[in-house]
């Protein structure tokens, strides 16, 4: 995989491992175009329980979008593109159908943080932080900081990062819920998560997920029609009604 974004197997989890340190595992859009590629095949893999994030060397688990990759382009262009690409790459991460960890180690800035926010839950090293510079570059959130990120935080804090330039540490980040943990080693402690929860029922789990979503607003109308689908397949009456137009005939529901 020539991508900066590789995905490990861990028999039953899975590791999606951002490999930019140079600089600072930036997104780019090869990053991007892998993502949403490692993120069908794990969709696709019923062997797969769980999914961790995690990045190369210490200094940051990802310092946004990589300004080499959108800085000049034209603004029709920035728009169409580079924020409704990364949009859907990380709408699609959120609503995977298996549960997510992010282990954050270092800076989560822009781009990482609405990376990290688009897991389930998150784990902090004690020196993780997590910020919203976009302003001080001259730009805005565009991969879901004022949306999915401000779901996330009570509105004083958002605004304290978005508009005030302020970081939050992890101490701070745990207290508020936006971190499940602080652990010296992120990644370790984001395994021990998903090790401990592999006894679970994976279809319970998942339809958790789908039921928690469509109340927080995630995907709500797909998770409704997806909960609803899910109950009508399991039906003698779709059977029937599959059957009696194989069969051509008038079906015979029973109502259950």
């Amino acid at each position: 995989n020539m991508s900066a974004l590789h995905l490990i197997r861990h028999d039953a989890i899975a590791e999606l491992r951002l490999d930019n340190p140079a600089k600072l595992n930036a997104f780019t859009p090869d990053m991007l175009t892998a993502l949403e590629a490692h993120l069908d095949a794990i969709d696709a893999d019923p062997e797969i329980r769980f999914v961790i994030l995690t990045a190369e060397g210490g200094r940051a688990f990802c310092a946004g979008a990589d300004i080499q990759a959108w800085g000049d382009l034209p603004p029709a262009e920035f728009a169409r593109h580079w924020v409704r690409d990364g949009h859907r790459r990380f709408d699609r991460l959120a609503r995977l159908s298996k549960p997510t960890i992010a282990a954050l180690s270092g800076h989560t800035l822009g781009g990482g943080l609405e990376l990290a926010a688009a897991c389930d839950i998150r784990v902090m090293t004690p020196n993780a932080t997590i910020a919203m510079p976009e302003p001080k570059i001259g730009m805005v959130p565009g991969w879901s900081g004022t949306q999915r990120v401000a779901r996330l935080l009570p509105e004083p804090v958002i605004k304290e990062m978005a508009l005030f330039g302020r970081s939050l540490d992890a101490e701070r980040a745990v207290a508020l819920g936006f971190a499940a943990e602080i652990a010296e080693d992120a990644r370790a402690a984001a395994f021990d998560i998903a090790d401990g929860a592999l006894a679970a029922s994976a279809c319970a789990t998942e339809i958790a997920k789908y039921m928690l979503h469509a109340g927080f607003g995630e995907d709500t109308a797909a998770m409704i029609e997806t909960l609803g689908s899910g109950m009508i397949a399991a039906s003698a009456d779709k059977a029937e009604g599959v059957a009696a137009f194989r069969e051509k005939r008038k079906p015979a529901f029973k109502g259950r």
